[in-house]
């Protein structure tokens, strides 16, 4: 015979040896892989926003560096540096081939995710050629629109 308290629930002198505080350990493992998942979470996050960043510093880096072309090589990647510098990136390669300027910016991610390497991005920017424009075709506005 099982004894009663409180309404016929079984009580705490009822349970199986062992059983005690079981809740208790499941409850914070529980916690604790919920915070392991919140965790790298936030540093998924970092780590994507660390490219968009460098991202975003290579695009401006090379408007900067073409807008001062006309100055030469020098002032053009002193321009591309200056806007490296205010978006905590490192340029890694600056070239100024007549008008149009290249430029490699690296970013590294904050805290621990520094270790597993670095943000790399690439652009390129100068005056539009005469094939850069393209008008489109008649065919390729019938597909575009279906």
């Amino acid at each position: 015979m099982i004894a009663t308290w409180d309404g016929g629930r079984p009580g705490p002198a009822d349970l199986a040896e062992g059983e005690h505080g079981c809740a208790t350990v499941v409850g914070v493992a529980a916690i604790l892989a919920l915070l392991a998942i919140f965790g790298l979470g936030l540093q998924l996050g970092a780590a994507v926003v660390t490219r968009h960043r460098a991202e975003a510093a290579a695009d401006l880096a090379a408007l900067a560096a073409a807008a001062n072309a006309a100055s030469g090589a020098m002032a053009a990647c002193a321009a591309a540096q200056r806007v490296a510098d205010r978006m905590a990136v490192r340029i890694a390669s600056c070239q100024l081939r007549g008008w149009q300027a290249s430029v490699r910016v690296e970013a590294t991610p904050p805290g621990a995710l520094g270790r597993f390497g670095t943000a790399r991005a690439t652009a390129s920017a100068g005056p539009a050629g005469p094939n850069s424009l393209r008008t489109a075709t008649h065919d390729e506005r019938s597909v575009a629109s279906d």
